[in-house]
C-alpha cells in the first residue's frame, strides 16, 4: 500500500517536512497550500527535492468554497482555480483536492453543482489536472460522502472523482459501509484521521483533536475494509489538524504517523475474510503480535541502589545476586523480578527505566516492534548470556521481551538464582500488577499507540483525575486478561521539568499480594514508612461504604486505602517517594478489576504535600 502524509500534520518548514517524511519511510507527501506560500523554495525547487529524497507530491490542498455560487462568483472561482493548475505544473503536481463549500455557496442545487464542476473539470484538463472531490462534514450543502458521489457520478468526467475522508464521514456517524459500491477507480484519494470521542461541534473537533489511526476511538478497520472492497488501489494518506503535533518533533510525528498506517494496514488485513478477491490496495501484514502472559521484570535505574534495594527488602523481596559483569542487582518475590541497574545513572535518584514482558515468541516480538519502527534498545550482552530484543518506547522507557517458560534463562547471569521465598509465616508479594508511567503532554497519543501496536495492548476508556498539579489524564492500556496492565498519565503541561526538578509527578509499580494487611504490618516492623493518607479520607470512606469498625481502623492506622465495586473488593498502599519513584501494593479481593481511580486524588495531593515539606 502506498503511503502519504498531508505536510499540515507536522512542525517546521516545508523542507523540514519533507526530510522527515522521506527518513520515516512514507511513499509520497500531501503539499498543503499554506507550507508552499510560505516557503522560500520555489515550485521548481520544491519538485526537485522530493525527487531527491524519493517522495512524490500525491496531492495539491485545499481548493475551497467553489461550487453552488452565482455566475460571478463562478469566473473568479475560476480564475483561481487556473492560477493554482499552472502552480501545479510547475510542482509536477496532477491531483487537487476541491472541498465541498462551506461559505460562499448560496445555491443548493446539485443540477448547478454538476454544470460548474463540469466547467472545473475542463479547465483542469487543459493542464493535465485531476479533480478529487471531498464532501467536508461541515459543507453548507454537501457534507456527506454519498451526495458527493451522487454529483461525481452526474458530473461524469474522467479527471473528476472522490476523496474520502474517514474524519468527515465518521466524524457524523455516517455508515462507510457503502464506499464498497463506489467503483475503487473513481476514489482519487483517500485521507485518514482518527480522533477520540467528543461532544462538541465538528469543526473544533477537527481542526484541533484529529490524531493518527490507533490513538482514537474510530474504527478505521472497519472503514478501511470497505476501501479495500472497493477495489480502491491508490494512494492512503494521513490528514490529521492537532495543536500537539504541530508542535512536536517533526521526525518523531512522522515516524509515528508511518507507525500507525502498518498497524491499520495489518488490523485490516487480519479482519479480511481468507481468500478474499478484493486484494488491490496490497495490504501488509505485519509479523504476528504476541499475547504477553505476564510481566517479567521491572527495571529501576538509581545511582544509590541501597536506597531502592532497602524498600524492597521492607517489602519482604529476597536479594538473588549481582550480575557478573554490571552493577545490577536481581531482587525476587514469588513471581515479581525487580532489577535495580546503576549503570548510567549518574544524577539519577531512581526511576522506573524499562520492563519485560513474557510472550509465547520472543524474536517474533522483537520483528513486530522493528517492522512497526521502534527503536532498538542500544544493549550489549556477551555470548553467555540471554539476548532479549528491547525497544525505547517514546517516553524512553525501556521494554524487553522474554520467553513465557517458566524458567527464566536470565536469571543464571546473576550470582546466586535460587528460588525465591517469604520469610517463614510471612505473607508474600505474588506478582506485578501494573506499571504507571508519566507521558510528556507532547508524546502521550505516540505512547499510546506504541504500546498499543507493538505490545498489543487494548486500550481501556481514559480517564482524568484532579490533582494539586493540574487535571493529569489517564489511560490504561491491557492485555485481554489483564495479566499485563500499563497505566500511562499525561504531565500537565509546563510540568515535564518539574519531574526532574522536585519529584512532583512520580512513576510507580505496582506490587500483587494476597494478604496486604499482613504485609503491610511486615513491612512496617520492619522499618517501612508508608504515603500518610488524611484522616478526611477515612471520614468519607466511612460516608460512602457500609464498612466494619474494625477493619476501618485497621485501614487508617496501616494508612491502607479501599475501593469497591460491584465484582469485590481493592484494599491498596503506597510507598514514599524515592527520586521519582514508588512503589504500590495491591490487593484484588473477588472479580475487582479497576484500579483503585476514586483514590488517586487522595494519593496525589499526599505526595505532594509530602514532596513540597521533604523540599523545605
Amino acid at each position: 500500500m502506498r503511503t502519504s502524509i498531508a505536510t499540515v500534520c507536522l512542525s517546521g518548514t516545508l523542507e523540514e517536512k519533507m526530510l522527515a517524511c522521506a527518513k520515516a519511510g512514507f511513499d509520497g507527501i500531501e503539499i498543503f497550500e499554506q507550507d508552499l506560500l510560505v516557503s522560500p523554495m520555489s515550485p521548481e525547487e520544491v519538485k526537485a527535492m522530493a525527487a531527491r529524497l524519493g517522495l512524490s507530491l500525491d496531492l495539491f490542498q485545499p481548493f475551497r468554497d467553489f461550487e453552488g455560487v452565482t455566475e460571478m462568483q463562478l469566473q473568479a472561482n475560476l480564475h483561481r482555480a487556473e492560477a493554482k493548475f499552472q502552480l501545479m505544473n510547475r510542482l509536477g503536481m496532477d491531483l487537487m483536492l476541491l472541498c465541498s463549500n462551506v461559505a460562499t455557496a448560496s445555491i443548493d442545487d446539485d443540477e448547478l453543482f454538476v454544470q460548474q464542476l463540469r466547467q472545473l473539470s475542463d479547465l483542469a484538463a487543459k493542464y493535465g489536472v485531476r479533480i478529487a472531490y471531498e464532501a467536508l462534514a461541515w459543507g453548507k450543502y454537501v457534507n456527506t460522502y454519498q451526495r458527493s458521489w451522487q454529483i461525481v457520478q452526474r458530473v461524469d468526467r474522467q479527471n473528476v472523482g472522490l476523496c474520502l475522508d474517514s474524519f468527515h464521514i465518521l466524524s457524523r456517524g455516517d455508515d462507510p459501509a457503502q464506499i464498497a459500491q463506489i467503483p475503487g477507480e473513481k476514489i482519487f484519494f483517500v485521507q485518514l484521521a482518527d480522533a477520540p470521542v467528543l461532544s462538541m461541534d465538528i469543526l473544533s473537533w477537527s481542526r484541533h483533536y484529529r490524531l493518527f489511526p490507533g490513538q482514537g476511538g474510530f474504527a478505521l478497520d472497519d472503514f478501511m475494509v470497505q476501501l479495500v472492497r472497493s477495489g480502491y488501489a491508490g494512494i492512503v494518506s494521513l490528514e490529521i489538524f492537532n495543536d500537539v503535533f504541530r508542535q512536536s518533533n517533526v521526525e518523531r510525528t512522522a515516524i509515528d504517523g508511518l507507525r500507525s498506517l502498518k498497524w491499520l494496514q495489518s488490523k485490516t488485513a487480519a479482519l479480511l475474510p481468507a481468500g478474499d478477491q478484493h486484494t488491490d490496495l496490497a495490504l501488509d501484514a505485519l509479523p504476528g503480535a504476541q499475547e504477553a502472559t505476564a510481566f517479567d521484570f521491572a527495571e529501576i535505574r538509581t545511582e544509590d541502589p541501597e536506597h531502592v534495594a532497602g524498600m524492597l527488602a521492607q517489602l519482604g523481596f529476597s536479594f538473588k545476586g549481582q550480575h557478573r559483569r554490571k552493577p545490577v542487582q536481581l531482587w525476587c518475590s514469588g513471581e515479581a523480578r525487580i532489577i535495580i541497574n546503576s549503570q548510567r545513572s549518574r544524577g539519577v535518584e531512581a526511576a522506573v527505566s524499562g520492563f519485560g514482558v513474557q510472550v509465547p515468541n520472543p524474536v517474533a516480538g522483537g520483528a513486530r516492534g522493528a517492522a512497526l519502527l521502534a527503536t532498538k534498545v542500544p544493549r550489549q550482552q556477551t555470548h553467555n548470556e540471554q539476548d532479549l530484543p528491547g525497544f525505547l518506547a517514546p517516553d524512553d522507557t525501556e521494554v524487553f521481551f522474554s520467553s513465557r517458560s517458566n524458567t527464566r534463562n536470565w536469571e543464571s547471569e546473576f550470582s546466586d538464582a535460587g528460588p525465591a521465598a517469604p520469610e517463614a509465616g510471612q505473607p508474600a508479594i505474588a506478582g506485578i500488577d501494573h506499571i504507571n508511567l508519566a507521558q510528556p503532554w507532547q508524546s502521550f497519543d505516540e505512547s499510546v499507540l506504541f504500546y498499543s501496536s507493538v505490545l498489543n495492548l487494548a486500550m481501556l476508556p481514559g480517564t482524568e483525575v484532579p490533582s494539586p498539579m493540574g487535571l493529569v489524564r489517564s489511560q490504561v492500556l491491557r492485555t485481554a486478561d489483564s495479566s499485563v496492565r500499563l497505566a500511562l498519565n499525561i504531565v500537565p503541561q509546563g510540568l515535564e521539568k518539574a519531574i526532574e526538578r522536585h519529584h512532583e509527578y512520580p512513576e510507580h509499580v505496582a506490587l500483587r499480594t494476597g494478604d496486604i494487611v499482613e504485609l503491610a504490618r511486615a513491612a512496617r516492623s520492619r522499618g517501612m514508612e508508608f504515603l500518610p493518607v488524611p484522616a478526611n479520607y477515612y471520614q468519607d470512606l466511612a460516608a460512602r461504604f457500609d464498612l466494619d469498625g474494625q477493619l476501618l481502623a485497621t485501614l487508617q492506622k496501616l494508612n491502607l486505602l479501599y475501593d469497591r465495586d460491584e465484582q469485590g473488593e481493592f484494599l491498596h498502599f503506597y510507598t514514599k517517594t524515592i527520586g521519582n519513584m514508588f512503589f504500590e501494593v495491591v490487593e484484588r479481593r473477588a472479580g475487582y478489576d479497576g484500579y483503585g481511580a476514586p483514590n488517586a486524588p487522595v494519593r496525589l495531593a499526599a505526595q505532594f504535600e509530602s514532596n513540597r515539606w521533604s523540599k523545605n
